[in-house]
């Protein structure tokens, strides 16, 4: 049975979520790691345990973006900890700065839990998927890819978006092994209202791969 398509969070819950990503960027500039988050009485939705991911855009260009694929903590907790990553420590560019913080528009992707794909090939997994809805996650020994399924706007061809998650894992186009696996999830994705630029343009440390 498909995952279901939304986590049905309230916009009240939404909005506190956006907050909450904001304040830990804004807040996380002294430190060295996303540190806990503040002591409050969270509600009881933001105390589920849920994966999330954090997408960060300056000037509608991709500024960082970082999450967690299974659940590791209360919802409020998990998007806390991957704000502050995102904003400092996505390997593909330099940290966000004061400057930057307020003009960024902040997207969350509460992830549903993760599906297996029984497949034998390839081919099979391609054929599965429904474009545009589907994320995916693909593993094999050690190494591992995952595209949200807001990738399928870039790469809206399935056979296409599993070549370009295979070379992101930084196999071949030709590669499928038997110890292959597959699971596919899908989010409820929300963001922030897109803010004025205060001055400069995203700082990309190095080109954005599909993905991210």
């Amino acid at each position: 049975m498909a995952p279901s398509g939304s986590t049905m969070l309230d916009s009240p819950e939404r909005t506190e979520l956006i907050q909450i990503a904001r304040n830990s960027i804004a807040g996380g500039f002294s430190r060295v790691s996303p540190g806990p988050p503040p002591e409050r009485a969270w509600a009881p939705e933001l105390l589920e345990l849920r994966a999330t991911f954090t997408t960060l855009r300056l000037a509608g260009e991709l500024r960082g973006c970082c999450g967690t694929i299974e659940p590791e903590r209360p919802l409020a907790h998990d998007v806390w900890h991957n704000a502050w990553v995102s904003a400092n420590a996505d390997p593909r560019f330099w940290p966000v700065s004061p400057l930057e913080a307020d003009a960024l528009e902040i997207s969350i992707s509460v992830l549903t839990p993760l599906e297996p794909i029984a497949v034998s090939s390839e081919r099979e997994l391609v054929e599965s998927l429904e474009p545009g809805v589907d994320g995916v996650l693909l593993r094999c020994g050690a190494a591992r890819a995952v595209f949200l399924p807001a990738v399928w706007k870039s790469l809206p061809d399935a056979g296409e978006f599993i070549t370009h998650l295979k070379a992101k894992a930084g196999w071949s186009q030709g590669f499928w092994s038997p110890d292959m696996t597959a699971c596919r999830f899908r989010t409820e994705t929300f963001s922030s209202a897109i803010a004025p630029i205060p001055g400069g343009e995203p700082r990309a440390r190095v080109p954005d791969p599909p993905g991210r």
